[in-house]
């Protein structure tokens, strides 16, 4: 098997347990802070639907620089959130699908204010920003849902919201 092809089944199980998430961010909750130095839940809702793309970017370009001053997206309704989560997963989908074993050997590189920070293999970009840095903050998103009383979806089984499902037998 190749790389995508092991690669492509976790990522699109990861992306519908995220896109589940994000599908229950209120809109008038995008403002809450639940610390001075925590993200706003519209920048952490932002911050996992935007991770996908650098599986996209990783797989297409030799390196990305950030600029000073570059805006993050932080979202403005549920309804953008989605959109950018949707387009920007179904870029990643296809950049590893069309990937080569020897393309995801290549190295990347992450620059930042002309410093580069990181260069790693573009496989173990993928998988350690768009996949493991995604479920951190996702889990994160998580948080500042139920602190805000909204019912959180199962990721890998049932959670505590899930009562049609805890109530089943194993």
């Amino acid at each position: 098997m190749t790389i995508s092809q092991l690669l492509l089944p976790e990522f699109e199980q990861e992306m519908a347990a995220t896109r589940k998430l994000l599908a229950c961010v209120p809109d008038e909750k995008l403002a809450f802070q639940p610390h001075e130095k925590s993200m706003t839940l519209a920048r952490l809702a932002g911050h996992v639907a935007e991770l996908p793309h650098w599986a996209a970017v990783a797989l297409q370009t030799e390196s990305l620089e950030i600029l000073p001053g570059q805006k993050s997206f932080i979202a403005g309704s549920k309804t953008e959130l989605m959109a950018t989560f949707d387009k920007n997963a179904a870029e990643a989908h296809a950049a590893i699908a069309g990937a080569t074993d020897e393309h995801f050997e290549v190295e990347w590189s992450l620059i930042m204010g002309g410093r580069k920070v990181m260069t790693l293999p573009r496989y173990k970009v993928v998988r350690t920003v768009a996949l493991n840095h995604l479920i951190h903050h996702r889990a994160q998103l998580g948080v500042f849902l139920r602190l805000n009383h909204v019912a959180i979806p199962g990721m890998y089984g049932p959670s505590a919201d899930d009562k049609s499902l805890a109530s089943q037998p194993v």
